[in-house]
């Protein structure tokens, strides 16, 4: 979409529609915006192909606010905010359109409904406990232009549930495989999947879980080909990540 806002400036200046010094004003804007408490990287869409996305825990509500009414000014839909609290959405959803979504902590504001890859990507959890970080990560995909299938509580304590869905499983084109305890639904979804795996550890488990180190000492000694690690409840990297391994696979026109 950036590109084709570039060409069309570029198209503007040749057809003598636009004269060159608006025309680099249009292109130079500035690489970041300065609100005091946060430099807004505008250009990140032209490096990336996605706005900058608004890590919501530890900054105040007026502060979210603020960047985001800044990333508006640049793009109109889906600024997607992470780890966002309730109170905040509560404040937030009174002055932008705010989709909240309390399980993830996930809030999008001005969400639309956009497919820019023909892929599917699943995102699988081992129990119901884990749903939280999974749910970080499909909304997060979504939002950036995929469709996303959830496989949730399918946890190799009763390996027939995973089993049931290897239809699912032979047509995705990234996996996110997100579990605690001792993260083995990774190894088994790697060992049944012909696609990148993308294993997200958990927090979930019991003493020597360690808070997800566990799971995540199991997934980097995995043994089935084409598995990647993120850290410990990082649903927005797998998310993301996945994203990325999607667009590359085709784009929609």
């Amino acid at each position: 979409m950036v590109s084709k806002q570039i060409l069309s400036v570029l198209q503007q200046v040749r057809d003598g529609t636009l004269d060159i010094h608006t025309a680099y004003e249009k292109l130079k804007i500035s690489p970041f915006e300065d609100l005091g408490y946060a430099k807004i990287d505008h250009h990140r869409t032209i490096r990336q192909g996605t706005p900058e996305v608004i890590y919501g825990a530890g900054k105040t509500a007026e502060q979210i606010e603020g960047i985001v009414s800044s990333l508006l000014s640049h793009c109109p839909q889906n600024i997607l905010i992470t780890r966002l609290s309730e109170k905040s959405a509560e404040y937030l959803s009174q002055r932008f359109s705010l989709t909240y979504d309390k399980l993830s902590q996930i809030g999008i504001v001005n969400r639309a409904e956009v497919l820019t890859a023909s892929g599917m990507i699943v995102a699988a959890t081992g129990g119901t406990s884990d749903i939280p970080v999974a749910e970080e990560a499909a909304l997060t995909a979504e939002v950036l232009g995929n469709k996303v299938e959830r496989l949730y509580d399918v946890g190799v304590a009763g390996i027939h549930r995973l089993l049931s869905h290897v239809d699912i499983i032979s047509k995705a084109a990234v996996i996110i495989a997100v579990a605690g305890m001792e993260g083995a639904l990774a190894s088994v979804i790697g060992g049944l999947a012909d696609c990148p795996v993308i294993a997200v550890p958990t927090s979930v488990g019991y003493g020597a879980n360690f808070q997800g180190l566990s799971a995540l000492l199991s997934m980097l000694n995995s043994c089935a080909s084409g598995v990647s690690v993120v850290n410990i409840d990082n649903g927005f990297g797998a998310g993301y990540l996945a994203s990325m391994i999607n667009h590359i696979g085709g784009n929609e026109s």
